[in-house]
């Protein structure tokens, strides 16, 4: 489960209520559903996760960003899904690119998420889980039936919007068609194969005129920066994929980003 900083339990853990049963959840195969109980299991994962799964259960929130949530606990609550799967290029990642039109984070590339609803129950345990997976069925039209739940990163604050968000890490046992549900929140749905994300050619450093520098990537024709790039960022250093890149490498961002 997830405690207050996040922190993944380990499945089999009797004191928790997730990873307990024999494929650590409710649904077939270790699958998450919205509306049901969704728990967390690392059965069954490929080998190439393992090392996404062991950095869950260790990382420091303080080692993932500098933007912590408040100590008051404000915020609003929210969840997005860090989802992996196998595509015709190998590992690969899901992401979306948010419509112009919405009022935080405007057309920008980013996980499936969003804020927690009444409905989806405790954020200090598997609200947050319930939350990724009914924004993913929401935004890109997966089947959350198919999603693995395995792990939980600490979690993170977006000054801008006032976010307080848990990253959700996901396997893709069973891939279902996705794309845009509505046009009015998402602009397009897409995959980014993993081995994109580590190539040195396709990262930078983005420069907003606020002085603010953070890491993007350069992949699908689209630019990934902000708290989306950040989080790829250090999956890949701690899952030890990452390559040496030239951090000199600038992208300017305006006041509009």
């Amino acid at each position: 489960m997830s405690d207050g900083n996040g922190f993944q339990e380990r499945p089999g853990d009797p004191d928790s209520p997730h990873g307990t049963g024999p494929n650590g959840t409710d649904s077939p195969n270790g699958t998450g559903s919205p509306n049901g109980h969704v728990r967390l299991s690392v059965e069954g994962l490929p080998a190439w996760l393992d090392p996404v799964a062991r950095a869950a259960e260790t990382v420091l929130p303080t080692q993932l960003s500098r933007f912590l949530p408040p100590e008051s606990g404000a915020g609003r609550q929210s969840a997005v899904l860090i989802l992996f799967g196998e595509g015709a290029r190998g590992p690969e990642l899901l992401l979306m690119e948010r419509s112009g039109n919405l009022r935080s984070h405007a057309g920008q590339p980013s996980f499936p998420g969003g804020s927690l609803d009444p409905e989806d129950g405790d954020p200090l345990t598997d609200g947050p889980l319930r939350a990724a997976l009914r924004e993913a069925e929401e935004e890109t039209g997966l089947d959350p039936r198919g999603v693995q739940i395995f792990g939980v990163l600490p979690k993170l604050f977006i000054p801008v919007s006032d976010f307080v968000v848990t990253p959700v890490l996901g396997w893709w046992r069973r891939p279902t068609p996705v794309g845009v549900v509505d046009p009015a929140e998402t602009a397009r749905v897409f995959t980014v194969p993993v081995s994109d994300l580590t190539d040195p050619a396709n990262r930078a450093t983005t420069i907003h005129p606020s002085g603010h520098q953070g890491p993007a990537f350069l992949v699908e024709s689209a630019l990934v920066w902000g708290f989306t790039a950040g989080v790829i960022d250090r999956i890949l250093h701690f899952a030890g994929w990452e390559r040496p890149w030239d951090r000199t490498k600038q992208v300017p961002l305006d006041w509009r980003a």
